[in-house]
């Protein structure tokens, strides 16, 4: 009995392994950062710092994304521009990050999902920019870091690799 349960429990471990072999990977480029729209945090979290927490959180949402993609294609990513939810204001002593429906978040970039070989199956340029961002949705990164940028860019995946993500 102990060897079978011994056997079953390697077994659903490695085929959890597998699955994440399987997936799909992402690489991102941030291009000429300096010049993007938005990219200032609060007082408390500034230049750098909060640069690398965006583009750590953001790069992060993109592998998620791109897991759902079929195995061994990679999706690759180049960020022309990024004007995130809100505008920073001075608010008495610091500086705040103020949401509010004037200020959506946009991302620029261009995209290729290349096959094992690295050719292209699919290449765009990408707009986005979410105006109604505020009203009647359910956030599903409630209490999340950028969480209506995330939003965004899972709406424009879904509609871009619906039929990639449907062969899976």
């Amino acid at each position: 009995m102990k060897k079978i349960f011994l056997l079953t429990t390697l077994l659903i471990t490695s085929l959890s392994f597998t699955t994440s072999v399987l997936a799909a990977k992402s690489e991102v480029t941030w291009t000429d950062y300096e010049s993007y729209t938005d990219i200032k945090g609060s007082q408390s979290l500034r230049g750098e710092k909060f640069r690398e927490s965006v583009f750590k959180a953001l790069e992060g949402h993109f592998a998620n994304l791109a897991a759902d993609l079929p195995e061994n294609e990679t999706l690759k990513i180049k960020v022309t521009n990024l004007d995130l939810a809100g505008d920073t204001r001075i608010g008495g002593i610091s500086d705040i990050r103020v949401i509010t429906e004037r200020y959506p978040p946009a991302i620029n970039f261009s995209y290729q999902l290349l096959d094992t070989k690295g050719n292209s199956i699919k290449s765009e340029d990408v707009e986005l920019r979410n105006v109604g961002y505020m009203t009647g949705r359910t956030l599903k990164y409630r209490n999340k870091i950028f969480a209506y940028e995330k939003e965004m860019l899972d709406e424009w995946f879904k509609s871009t690799f619906e039929d990639s993500i449907a062969k899976q």
